[in-house]
């Protein structure tokens, strides 16, 4: 069972950056595609980023394409998001999540398959 770990949010204004972590265990991490979901209130949790099991591979919501950017390290078993220019609808709270199966990088939230207890962040305009 793999278990992740967010760290990095928090309070930013408009146009500031934040880098979110994700650290995970108890699974072989590099034969997985990883990648972030974000949940606004009131709003159903949504795809934000994904990338292939060999960082090579990204994939980009309309809506953060062009300001952030995912990568992985898979010797340190971790994901990151680096977050540019951020806008006050970006506030949510942000869920690292890995690929349902070693065979798909994912597109969507449902082809996520375990999720990680979430890291806040908010935008001030």
């Amino acid at each position: 069972q793999v278990q992740l770990v967010e760290s990095g949010g928090g309070l930013v204004q408009a146009g500031g950056s934040l880098r979110l972590s994700c650290a995970a265990s108890g699974r072989t991490f590099s034969s997985y595609a990883m990648g972030w979901c974000r949940q606004a209130p009131g709003k159903e949790r949504e795809f934000v980023a994904a990338i292939s099991r060999n960082g090579i591979r990204t994939y980009y919501s309309d809506s953060v394409k062009g300001r952030f950017t995912i990568s992985r390290d898979n010797v340190k078993n971790t994901v990151y998001l680096q977050m540019n220019s951020l806008r006050p609808e970006d506030t949510a709270v942000y869920y690292c999540a890995v690929a349902r199966t070693t065979a798909i990088i994912p597109t969507s939230r449902t082809d996520f398959g375990s999720w990680g207890q979430g890291t806040q962040v908010t935008v001030s305009s």
